[in-house]
């Protein structure tokens, strides 16, 4: 038997890429980086706020899809493009998250020029 459930189907983006879009493991859901994606992997170029809120609504239907909520998160990693959507970025970030906030990492300048911003997280599904 797998220790391990891989989340997909229905309304959950997917990828060509080689990668789940969230695997349950121990209890916990590893969701990979969810970007400004459709639900066939496409991009969806956008402004700073519209590839964000994307991004986080992709994370979202993954993590309902495993049966919990972004309040659920334990640790949330940020990708965002360029140093001027950092207070942007923490604005968006308040409408998904609330206290007590997950533990978070936030790197900025490292997605190139294909993306505005990606995230990833782990989540307590329980046992």
């Amino acid at each position: 038997m797998s220790k391990k459930r891989i989340i997909k189907g229905d309304g959950i983006p997917t990828s060509h890429l080689p990668f789940s879009p969230g695997v349950i493991s121990g209890g916990h859901l590893y969701v990979s980086g969810q970007a400004s994606v459709d639900d066939n992997g496409t991009i969806v170029v956008d402004s700073f706020e519209g590839e964000c809120r994307r991004s986080f609504d992709n994370l979202k239907r993954i993590v309902e899809a495993a049966g919990a909520t972004l309040d659920d998160a334990i640790q949330v990693r940020n990708y965002v493009g360029k140093p001027e959507y950092l207070t942007e970025f923490n604005a968006i970030y308040r409408d998904y998250f609330n206290e007590p906030y997950p533990a978070r990492t936030t790197i900025i300048g490292c997605l190139g020029d294909a993306l505005k911003f990606e995230v990833d997280a782990i989540v307590y599904i329980g046992n």
